[in-house]
């Protein structure tokens, strides 16, 4: 839901002595996590790609009255991460951050899990400021006490769109969430989806980019910077192609849909570019869906770089 830009801007020293800023920083982070207790509006789930939308809509109303700062603070988990631009808790990040009402964002792509305790968002945002910014975001949800929260949000920012996005709000097929007898059973559910990505590097190692072709769904899309949203597998595989030499993975970290039909994975890609000496560290956040045969392939991804 936030710019890569945005996150780079650093705000001017108010107080000189640093007892007293510290001070002033702690009351603040303490009022606006108080804030953030309160259920706001359009959070509530009821276990549809609807509602997560809603939730969605509601979160970018709230930042663009009250400021960005205060309405990531709401709508993030307590332990939500946000790429600023490596991982950060995103609850610490926004109680010192400059803030601006001058961020705008629509989404364009939703799931929800048949178990509904798991979906994710992506689109477009603008920032409507001095340099006027655009890009692609995706951000990670889950279910806690019937409420939205957001735990993971990455940017990467763009020219302007040359086109409109058709939007993708499809609901779960049904409603599906299994119980688990044993913390270790649950943990071994959530271990395929780490497996799973690393049987991709594993791949990506010996055939390079092409090896995402085994992995993607057909309509997949891939958000990059500099680049328009890329949809459909083929188009992926051309533009991975043309770009992309060698690429690893170093997943960080995982978790899987109770409902066991969407997953999540996040860490580091190294990218050797084709044609070129060039060698680039981006954070990424993929997006994995179960098929009909029990294989996981990748819905969406997102890439943007890191700082070493």
């Amino acid at each position: 839901m936030l710019i890569t830009f945005y996150g780079c801007w650093r705000g001017k020293t108010i107080y000189s002595q640093s007892l007293l800023r510290n001070q002033m920083k702690k009351i603040l982070y303490t009022f606006l996590i108080t804030a953030s207790s309160l259920t706001a509006f359009g959070q509530k789930s009821d276990g549809t790609t609807k509602s997560l939308v809603n939730a969605e809509k509601a979160f970018a109303a709230d930042a663009a009255k009250n400021g960005v700062n205060a309405a990531f603070i709401r709508y993030f988990a307590d332990d939500g991460l946000v790429f600023r631009p490596n991982p950060v808790n995103a609850k610490k990040f926004y109680a010192t951050a400059p803030d601006t009402k001058a961020l705008s964002w629509t989404p364009s792509l939703a799931r929800v899990s048949r178990s509904g305790d798991l979906g994710f968002t992506s689109g477009s945002y603008v920032f409507n400021g001095a340099r006027k910014g655009y890009g692609h975001y995706l951000s990670v949800w889950r279910v806690k006490d019937g409420v939205w929260q957001t735990i993971l949000d990455l940017g990467a920012e763009t020219n302007k769109p040359l086109k409109e996005t058709a939007n993708s709000f499809v609901e779960p097929k049904d409603h599906y969430s299994p119980k688990f007898a044993k913390e270790k059973e649950l943990k071994a559910s959530r271990e395929i989806i780490n497996s799973t990505e690393k049987t991709l590097n594993t791949t990506l190692k010996t055939y390079g980019a092409s090896a995402f072709a085994g992995f993607l769904n057909k309509d997949a899309q891939l958000m990059f910077p500099g680049t328009d949203l890329i949809v459909g597998k083929e188009n992926i595989q051309a533009f991975n192609n043309r770009m992309i030499d060698k690429i690893n993975l170093k997943t960080t970290g995982f978790d899987k849909a109770l409902g066991a039909d969407l997953a999540y994975t996040y860490g580091v890609a190294t990218i050797d570019y084709r044609s070129t000496e060039l060698r680039e560290s981006f954070n990424y956040v993929f997006i994995w869906e179960r098929q009909a045969d029990g294989n996981w392939n990748i819905m969406a991804q997102i890439f943007t770089l890191a700082e070493r």
